[in-house]
């Protein structure tokens, strides 16, 4: 998939896929940010997408918004100038790991409030602080691994669980992300559903090298109310799947605690929340004989 970064890219020796492996607070340096932000394509680029999100997030009044990974702040600035008849102007506050890209933000004077922090150990805020999230070219850089120590499934579910946690009841996130391929964009919505999300993937263009892909999320609301079909009931070619899970029927799945039953799915919630789980075999759950 084509990223409009590659245009950064001529006269050096990094390509798109050595980005990928190289955590965004080391890439993004004083000279990348600065690359980034004034250059006229992708200033036009980010302002596309942002637009674009900010349709499908709905706001139709002034709104509490946290920009995700928000850079310099090129989609700060487009929260900060939506007109009073669109529903605007919104207050932001936006969170970068990168500190040169947050410094240009400051010396640009935007009018966000500025965190310096990784999302991938969370969402350092009160519980239902925000109406609305919006996120641009970002989330993707979760599912890294500079080290051994690094688990993407981890990250992905302390950024969701966190930001969940932050939007207010029916409040709606929107995450333009670039997948490396198919499993990398399941695990990250997956990651999403797990943490509570009514989730919906929509993708524009799809199959040229111009497709984008937004991760839409609602925040409880009700079976109806603020659901991701909701969004996307006007738009043409756009198939709608919900993989929420199902409330269970008392009693269908009770197992006994301490029985291997009891064990494995005890195991398996466990990796779902990104923890590491020791392997099973066929030890596992075996009932030892009392010892005399």
């Amino acid at each position: 998939m084509s990223r409009p970064e590659e245009t950064l890219y001529a006269g050096h020796d990094l390509t798109p896929r050595s980005v990928c492996f190289s955590p965004p607070d080391l890439f993004y340096d004083d000279t990348e940010s600065r690359k980034y932000t004034t250059s006229s394509r992708m200033q036009n680029v980010q302002s596309e997408m942002t637009n674009r999100a900010l349709q499908l997030l709905e706001l139709d009044s002034s709104s509490l918004v946290l920009d995700i990974g928000c850079g310099s702040g090129l989609s700060g600035e487009i929260l900060s100038t939506i007109s009073p008849l669109e529903g605007g102007p919104h207050t932001w506050i936006g969170m970068d790991v990168s500190a040169s890209m947050l410094d240009i933000a400051l010396q640009r004077d935007v009018e966000g409030d500025l965190l310096l922090s990784d999302i991938g150990q969370g969402i350092p805020f009160r519980p239902g602080s925000f109406d609305a999230a919006i996120s641009i070219s970002a989330i993707q850089w979760l599912c890294n691994a500079e080290s051994s120590d690094v688990h993407p499934r981890a990250r992905l579910s302390r950024f969701f669980n966190g930001l969940y946690a932050s939007l207010r009841r029916g409040g709606r996130a929107v995450c333009q992300f670039y997948p490396k391929n198919e499993a990398q964009r399941t695990m990250i919505s997956n990651a999403a559903i797990k943490a509570g999300f009514g989730a919906g993937i929509l993708e524009d263009d799809p199959g040229t090298k111009n497709s984008k892909i937004y991760l839409v999320l609602t925040a409880g609301g009700g079976a109806l109310q603020g659901d991701i079909s909701s969004v996307v009931k006007n738009m043409r070619d756009v198939d709608v799947q919900d993989a929420r899970r199902k409330p269970s029927i008392a009693g269908k799945n009770d197992l006994r605690k301490g029985s291997k039953g009891w064990i494995m799915r005890t195991k398996e919630q466990m990796e779902k929340r990104g923890k590491v789980v020791k392997p099973s075999s066929k030890y596992t759950g075996r009932r030892r004989r009392v010892a005399f």
